[in-house]
C-alpha cells in the first residue's frame, strides 16, 4: 500500500517506493536499508548514501560469514 504522505521530502518519486517494496518482501532491517539508500541516493545524500549502503552489505556480509562460527 502506497503511504499517504512522505515525511521529510520527495526523494522517493517513484513508480513503487522502496517502503512498499521492503513490506511487500518482509525484507529484514539490513536489506531494508540497503534497499532504501540505494533506491535514494542520486535524489538525496549522494554518495553519503552509497556509503551506507555499502556499509549494510558489507555487515550483511560479515553476519552470514560469522553464522558458521557459532
Amino acid at each position: 500500500m502506497k503511504p499517504n504522505k512522505q515525511v521529510g521530502g520527495n526523494h522517493y518519486k517513484m513508480k513503487i517506493e522502496p517502503i512498499e517494496y521492503i513490506e511487500a518482501n518482509y525484507l529484514p532491517f539490513h536489506e531494508a536499508n540497503i534497499i532504501k539508500y540505494i533506491s535514494r541516493w542520486r535524489n538525496k545524500n549522494g554518495i553519503e548514501d552509497l556509503q551506507k549502503c555499502k556499509w549494510y552489505i558489507d555487515r550483511l556480509i560479515q553476519l552470514e560469514t560469522n553464522k558458521g562460527d557459532s
